[in-house]
């Protein structure tokens, strides 16, 4: 089994980094691979809406989205991790986001999520909130732990005293372990759980 984790944050050494590396090692210890990808960093533009995807299966801006596409087809599970600005996540993150899910038409029903937030202080509950809205709508169970996933700190020291936050990290990627190897057995034995043709509601008459 095998986890990405995405670096939302321009800063590669940071406080997210720092909380991506140790759910990455927590993972590793229940033998699940994982790979650490350096989004924030970056240079992504957002969705052109061109509709070029529908017809190709990839996004037109052949970049790091079409890269981690193909990484993401085949994994298991998935870790979005981001420093908090403006009570939000980074807008590279975002627009890499909504790039990936958008431009991807393979099924993601049952590969896990989880997202991660780093803060100085305030605005993780609300960029929580926002990642997490990207496994809802793909029929991602999305994993939790023993407090909000996030950490805080100003410097990648100041989240090492957080000892509380990283415990977090900690459990969350035990939890994230259960989660991925019970939905394996599972499959295993029987088939996913149907999912009905979609509908759009639109209200043409």
């Amino acid at each position: 089994m095998k986890v990405l984790l995405l670096n939302g944050s321009p800063n590669i050494d940071g406080c997210t980094k720092r909380a991506l590396t140790e759910v990455s090692n927590t993972l590793n210890e229940y033998s699940i691979e994982t790979e650490i990808i350096e989004i924030g960093s970056k240079t992504i533009r957002g969705c052109l809406d061109c509709g070029s995807c529908k017809k190709s299966g990839k996004c037109i801006i052949d970049d790091l989205v079409n890269e981690v596409a193909l990484k993401f087809k085949d994994a298991d599970g998935l870790v979005i991790g981001s420093p908090v600005y403006y009570a939000s996540p980074n807008g590279t993150l975002i627009s890499f986001l909504d790039r990936l899910f958008h431009s991807t038409s393979f099924s993601k029903q049952m590969k896990v999520g989880a997202s991660i937030v780093s803060a100085r202080r305030a605005g993780n509950t609300s960029s929580f909130d926002l990642l997490n809205k990207y496994f809802t709508i793909s029929s991602m169970p999305i994993v939790s732990s023993t407090y909000w996933n996030n950490v805080h700190g100003f410097t990648k020291e100041d989240t090492e005293k957080d000892l509380e936050g990283l415990q977090t990290m900690r459990n969350l990627a035990r939890n994230m372990a259960f989660l991925l190897k019970a939905i394996q057995k599972e499959k295993n034995e029987s088939n996913l759980p149907e999912l009905e043709k979609k509908y759009y509601t639109s209200f043409i008459k």
